[in-house]
């Protein structure tokens, strides 16, 4: 039987000093640029909002595809924009090296004519591309979090590692937005998160379930994530809740518990999903909450192989390679709980939630069956 290599997400001193970070406090650089740039990194920085007429905008930054983290630096900016009636517009912008930059002590992103800038408090996003562009500015409402240390490590030396920061749980997201059949001004909520990483994902997770959502004066991130087979598809919570602009608990205290249920197969990826994403979480003062995510239709469903080169997909394919990716939009609701019994219930409709899934379909559940 093959060994199970370690894998942990720290919360104890001696690596909050090896990082240089302070405990319950995030500092403006830790959302600059962390990796640099070489074979098996990536970063990106993250964007979205959602607005009350249904509207949704996505902008990311990477310093290369997440995919292809063996290459050379690639600036890419991406938008998306998803209309009330569903309509979709999307556009890339890569640049070269020499028109691109990322600072180290701030978030400071240059791609080209597209920029991002901001000091875990409030943001300038900046997108131009040849068909749509946006500006938009982001203050934050929830103060900047960090999961524990921030970094999942993998390996017996914890040689690799996945880090995310949440720099702006939620905040107010105003936007100037055009598109080649129109434009438009929107006021809404926003969040932006950091991810980098020294190894390729597909190499340390097999899945994971992510999601936001402003439910009322609620605010929930929430993921579970599931390692690979060589890790022991060991999992691990990352969970924020907040009320106001107070954040009520974190998973810290290792409460949460999580409960898909509605099991199917998605028949463009092969995957399989739940419809129903449920996550109950005790708050430090003993308050019990019980989130759900219930799907009502996919926003995407994309087999990674499909984006890649002609060449490189014919041999991804050869090797096995199936990762995919699901979008999904539908409702949140958040019971605040009593023996047992919801004493407060709140529901918003335009959640959006995802499924990033790297590994063997179903492998980890019949590994653990």
């Amino acid at each position: 039987m093959a060994k199970i290599r370690k894998a942990i997400h720290p919360d104890d001193d001696a690596h909050y000093s090896s990082m240089g970070l302070t405990r319950g406090i995030v500092e403006p650089w830790e959302d600059g640029m962390r990796t640099d740039g070489s074979r098996g990194t990536y970063e990106w920085w993250y964007f979205d909002s959602r607005y009350p007429d249904g509207t949704i905008l996505v902008i990311f930054f990477f310093s290369k595809s997440p995919i292809q983290v063996n290459g050379p630096i690639k600036p890419t900016a991406t938008m998306e924009l998803t209309l009330p009636d569903g309509r979709k517009f999307s556009e890339e912008v890569y640049a070269s090296v020499e028109e691109s930059s990322y600072a180290k002590d701030r978030c400071c992103i240059t791609i080209g004519d597209c920029h991002m800038e901001g000091d875990l408090q409030e943001y300038s996003i900046r997108f131009r591309g040849k068909t749509m562009s946006a500006d938009v500015q982001l203050k934050n409402t929830v103060p900047a979090w960090r999961s524990q240390c921030g970094p999942i490590l993998f390996g017996d030396r914890e040689e690799y590692y996945f880090n995310w920061l949440p720099a702006t749980p939620e905040g107010k997201a105003v936007a100037d937005v055009t598109w080649e059949e129109g434009s438009c001004h929107l006021e809404g909520s926003g969040y932006h998160d950091h991810n980098w990483g020294n190894i390729s994902m597909l190499k340390l997770m097999h899945h994971w379930y992510w999601g936001r959502a402003k439910i009322g004066d609620y605010k929930v991130i929430s993921s579970w994530i599931t390692a690979e087979k060589q890790y022991g598809y060991k999992e691990f919570d990352v969970f924020m809740l907040a009320k106001g602009s107070r954040i009520l608990g974190d998973n810290a205290n290792h409460t949460l518990k999580f409960l898909p249920a509605e099991p199917y197969t998605d028949v463009h990826t092969g995957k399989p999903v739940y419809g129903k994403v449920v996550y109950e979480y005790e708050t430090p003062e003993g308050e019990l909450y019980r989130i759900t995510y219930s799907r009502r239709s996919d926003i995407s469903r994309q087999n990674f192989a499909d984006l890649l080169p002609a060449p490189i997909r014919l041999a991804a394919r050869l090797v096995g390679f199936e990762g995919s990716y699901l979008r999904f939009e539908g409702s949140a609701t958040i019971e605040r709980l009593e023996n047992g019994s919801a004493v407060e219930q709140v529901t918003e409709d335009s959640a959006v939630w995802e499924l990033m899934y790297f590994g063997k379909a179903g492998a980890d559940q019949k590994e653990n069956a």
